[in-house]
């Protein structure tokens, strides 16, 4: 697919996890198959570099016979470390806050990782599990991002109605909500003033696209720089005072094509996330307790639709993590019904999940935001996979873990 070159750019710099490692080299594949072709997915590349970089840590560290967590924090990324592509990770760099974030809701306590496979399980097995992963914002690689935003303030003596014009769609993650919000924050006016027109490609411009975790970022930057231009027209008592504003991002650069030397994002958001299963050891069984998730959102503009994202994203996560199966054969998709590729329902999720939102402000976002639509998705499976290990003492190098594969690597099938 056309994507691929994407996916795999995403992946390459995802790949080292969010740790400083001075010396490293990434290669990556597009290999072409007679599958079904395949498309994008909340984390686009990023959740299947993010499995191998965090499982592989967590395997550092109990060689080490360090605790995961502490071992993360030696080797995370701060303020100034260079990233696998040779360039500084932009600033302010929060990998650290997450991961302190994490451990202390999740109250992980220190202790020394297990080097052998336990000699005798329980019928069932209690672990947990430890896993931190960073996400780019905004599309980048060279191409210079922008989103277009246009506000109108209409009355005589005082401002009476607002008219936000944006195209940026809204998928259920509550965007118009955000940008209404914004918008009356700007020109100090209550929400119920601001009216929205969305997704008029006759009067419009070009919001971008609602992926990559852009569109509150960049949204929020034309939103703030249209409703700024309106007031300072208002304030000269142009009446009405019609503004249109449009936002570019800092600029990035792609890869080279032999070393890989690029600026390739204006900026990452970072997580961090802890899990706790019981194993049934003797049927496979998985049952996943509780997962925290810390996500640095730089500032959240909404903090119920933040915790939202953060509920829905480790939902879906943990189907892909623990039930989700698509099989193909010689071509053809053999779960092509929900009978035979399964969604989790409300009986299946993890039974509790605590969100932690940390707000590390980003210079350039509005008011410091950062986008972190995809970011709770993207440690869940390695979380798991280590929590399996500690519980079992077997490590789970393939997913969904599904109670065959958790037997098979038990030895008992």
């Amino acid at each position: 697919m056309y994507t691929s070159n994407k996916v795999l750019g995403n992946a390459a710099i995802t790949s080292t996890g969010p740790y400083f490692i001075p010396n490293v080299k990434v290669d990556v594949y597009g290999v072409y198959t007679n599958n079904v072709p395949g498309a994008a997915f909340r984390g686009f590349g990023a959740p299947q570099a993010l499995f191998m970089a965090e499982s592989q840590v967590n395997k550092l560290a109990e060689k080490l016979g360090m605790d995961p967590v502490e071992f993360r924090l030696i080797n995370a990324l701060r303020d100034g470390d260079t990233m696998g592509v040779g360039t500084p990770a932009p600033n302010p760099v929060s990998a650290v806050e997450c991961i302190e974030a994490a451990r202390d809701k999740f109250g992980w306590k220190k202790k020394k990782n297990k080097t052998q496979q336990k000699k005798k399980l329980p019928v069932v097995a209690r672990g947990r599990g430890f896993a931190a992963g960073f996400k780019n914002v905004g599309f980048s690689f060279g191409y210079q991002e922008n989103c277009w935003a246009k506000v109108e303030i209409h009355g005589n003596g005082k401002m009476e109605r607002v008219v936000l014009h944006h195209a940026g769609a809204e998928v259920g993650q509550g965007t118009h909500t955000v940008m209404i919000q914004m918008a009356a924050h700007v020109l100090g006016v209550p929400e119920s003033l601001v009216e929205i027109r969305t997704s008029d490609s006759a009067t419009q411009g070009n919001p971008g696209s609602a992926s990559a975790s852009r569109l509150t970022f960049m949204a929020g930057n034309s939103i703030k720089g249209a409703a700024e231009a309106a007031l300072k027209k208002w304030n000269e008592e142009e009446r009405p005072a019609i503004a249109e504003f449009k936002y570019l991002a800092p600029r990035t650069t792609p890869f080279d094509k032999e070393t890989g030397y690029s600026m390739p994002n204006f900026q990452y958001a970072y997580v961090a996330q802890a899990a706790e299963v019981e194993v049934d050891t003797e049927t496979g069984q998985l049952r996943v307790i509780r997962i925290t998730s810390a996500d640095d959102v730089g500032k959240a503009i909404n903090p119920e639709l933040v915790v939202g994202q953060i509920e829905g994203a480790v939902v879906q996560a943990h189907g892909y993590a623990v039930m989700e199966e698509f099989k193909t054969k010689s071509g053809k998709v053999l779960t092509d019904q929900l009978s035979t590729y399964l969604i989790p329902t409300i009986w299946d999720i993890p039974e509790k999940v605590d969100s932690v939102v940390v707000e590390v402000p980003d210079p350039n976002g509005p008011w410091g935001a950062r986008g972190m639509g995809e970011l709770p998705f993207l440690p869940v499976a390695p979380a798991i996979a280590a929590a399996i290990h500690d519980a079992t003492g077997v490590w789970m190098s393939e997913f969904p873990f599904t109670p065959e594969r958790i037997l098979k690597a038990l030895g008992k099938i």
